[in-house]
């Protein structure tokens, strides 16, 4: 199948290609994998191959799902059965999946054909992809810049064609930061919408669904997905109309407030001002009713909690990782050493200058401020962002939506995190680029990042659209209405051509 003719659809597209018989599954996996081989030396997006596995589940035969033989990459976080998956990490760079996780279930159950792992930041931890295990991913738009992160690979990914759209999940911002990064549109579900797992942070706050080049993509493979497992803690009600009916007809009209300062009261930088601004005259000309406003959380004391929170993942992380190398070592031996003990060790180890550490520097340092904590500040914390998720509800009494800047900054260069060395000067470079977009994983609101506009030099700037609890319908509306206005899709062809 010529590129040409592969970048001209998306997944829904190349779906009603395979039903109608026009192309075969395993041309759109040739076509993919040629892609692939293509352009990932230059841009680093993909971190595993999984071609054989592709081909073996073509020979089985694919079941008949609304994305049936559509290639597809997974994030490096998704476990499926006897696959690698190293969560970014060189502490889990051997670390072989024993079971599969539901949504992956899901996704296979839809058709779709995986090739590949995406790369990303270590453990999710940053909004740039540049871990020291697989090296940076470059952004196709401007190859000197970040894709944005965690989930810059699966971005990367799509902008440059490798697929049409790709896994990715969210837990402050990792699938709307590089939909914004690389010019894609990027929904992250409501808290409980797709199904979870007993390793999901305790507060909900990660959530799990793609990046992709068309609102209809994103809203398809949702109708595929949703839906919670019994035992889940969390729940969301099913939709009322399927999200791909809802991203086809225009919504009635909506009242929309839009904020140009996060809340700690720092304004975005212009050209994410300007990015949101030309979003709400758009919206006031589609015919909804845009005023300036925001709810009024207190920004400091939510960055204080949000911190214990960014933390506590990284200190579970390495103490996950401790507890699997005591259960590998002699029994004699793991019964003499504590998994706090080994933890200790490899944090410890990490502040050596070693050619591989088991962890980043960053990582390191959010575990140890993590040991800061006990788990009553953890409930502290919990109880200050569910205040603020209580503020913002109180908010939409009053709103049907909130529109945002996505990030503070446009796109970072590629080694701009690698200049931040005190903590004070890195955690308030960090939320002043991403203040935005934790509200929504820690509220367990939806959020969408819409590819709008751009900024002179030629780098995409999504803007954030924010809707009540378990209103992704709203936002697969307005998204779908949005995209017949102004078209993105021939600007991402536009730069793939000129860049990779």
């Amino acid at each position: 199948m010529p590129f040409h003719e592969y970048l001209s659809h998306d997944a829904c597209g190349l779906a009603e290609l395979v039903r109608t018989g026009q192309v075969s599954p395993r041309e759109l996996l040739d076509a993919a994998i040629e892609r692939i081989e293509a352009t990932n030396p230059g841009l680093n997006a993909v971190i595993d191959r999984l071609y054989d596995r592709a081909r073996l589940n073509l020979e089985r035969g694919l079941p008949d799902g609304p994305f049936k033989g559509v290639p597809f990459l997974l994030k490096d976080t998704l476990e499926i059965q006897g696959t690698k998956a190293s969560f970014g990490s060189a502490a889990a760079r051997h670390h072989i999946c024993s079971e599969t996780h539901e949504l992956a279930r899901r996704l296979e159950a839809a058709g779709l054909v995986i090739v590949g792992r995406t790369n990303m930041s270590e453990i999710g931890l940053l909004p740039t992809t540049e871990p020291a295990l697989y090296g940076s991913t470059k952004n196709p738009w401007n190859p000197a810049y970040s894709p944005g992160g965690s989930s810059g690979g699966a971005a990367a990914a799509v902008a440059s064609g490798m697929v049409p759209m790709a896994h990715a999940d969210d837990g402050g911002g990792s699938i709307r930061i590089p939909a914004s990064a690389c010019g894609l549109f990027g929904l992250k579900p409501s808290r409980g919408r797709n199904p979870g797992s007993p390793r999901d942070a305790p507060l909900g706050f990660i959530q799990t669904h793609c990046v992709s080049r068309s609102v209809r993509d994103s809203a398809t493979l949702l109708d595929a997905t949703h839906g919670a497992l019994t035992g889940d803690v969390d729940f969301a009600p099913p939709p009322t109309l399927p999200y791909r009916q809802a991203a086809e007809r225009d919504p009635s009209p909506l009242r929309i407030a839009f904020m140009t300062r996060n809340f700690s009261g720092t304004r975005a930088h212009p050209d994410c001002t300007a990015a949101v601004e030309n979003a709400a005259r758009l919206c006031e000309e589609l015919g909804h009713r845009v005023t300036q406003d925001s709810p009024r959380i207190d920004g400091g004391a939510y960055n204080d909690a949000f911190l214990v929170v960014w933390g506590m993942s990284a200190g579970y992380f390495v103490k996950a990782v401790a507890r699997a190398a005591t259960q590998q070592m002699p029994k004699a031996l793991a019964a003499r050493v504590k998994p706090e003990t080994v933890a200790r060790g490899l944090t410890s180890l990490s502040a050596l200058p070693l050619r591989n550490p088991p962890f980043e520097r960053f990582t390191r340092r959010l575990a140890l401020i993590d040991r800061r904590y006990s788990p009553a500040d953890v409930w502290l914390a919990a109880e200050t962002l569910q205040l603020a998720a209580r503020t913002l509800a109180g908010f939409f009494e009053n709103y049907d939506l909130l529109l945002t800047p996505v990030l503070g900054e446009p796109p970072w260069k590629l080694g701009t995190f690698s200049h931040f060395w005190s903590e004070d000067e890195t955690r308030q470079r960090l939320l002043d680029y991403v203040g935005y977009t934790p509200i929504c994983n820690t509220s367990g609101f939806p959020a969408m990042s819409v590819p709008v506009d751009e900024n002179a030099q030629g780098l995409p700037i999504g803007v954030q659209f924010i809707a009540p609890f378990a209103q992704e319908q709203r936002l697969f509306a307005l998204a779908g209405q949005l995209e017949r206005a102004r078209p993105w899709a021939s600007r991402l062809r536009f730069f793939d051509e000129a860049h990779c």
